[in-house]
């Protein structure tokens, strides 16, 4: 078995509930440290006890959202994007999508795809900096 990276909270997890197995705390102050009921508590001592400390882990860990827009389709509207709607700001983009080839996309989904295709520029990043004009003599 290989390592396996935790967060900080997953490692205090099991430090705590480590003590409870060895009887050196309680469930119930277990439970109080943890920001946890004790019934909480209980179901990470018997996941504990049955799959081990890696077990604590959350399982969708590493794992893409349930919600996540296909590869397929993000590619598909960034060809159209780059096509059709080049000089399109993302809001605008979004609706030509939607009107003319039924891509239903949120505009902030968009605008994410277009910046990290170089398409799109935040305005603070579009700002440009002017020269400050020296004062005249008196």
């Amino acid at each position: 078995m290989g390592l396996i990276a935790m967060s900080e909270r997953d490692l205090q997890r099991i430090e705590i509930l480590s003590k409870v197995v060895a009887q050196r705390m309680t469930t119930v102050s277990a439970a109080h440290v943890l920001d946890l009921s004790e019934r909480q508590v209980r179901r990470l001592l018997e996941r504990m006890r049955t799959g081990g400390a890696a077990s604590i882990r959350h399982k969708a860990i590493g794992r893409p959202s349930n919600n996540r827009i296909s590869d397929g389709v993000r590619d598909y509207a960034m060809t159209l994007v780059r096509e059709r709607y080049a000089d399109f700001g993302p809001t605008l983009a979004t609706e030509k999508l939607a009107e003319r080839d039924g891509l239903r996309v949120s505009r902030e989904t968009v605008r994410n795809w277009m910046a990290d295709a170089g398409l799109w520029l935040s305005r603070k990043q579009r700002r440009t900096f002017h020269q400050p004009r020296l004062r005249r003599e008196a």
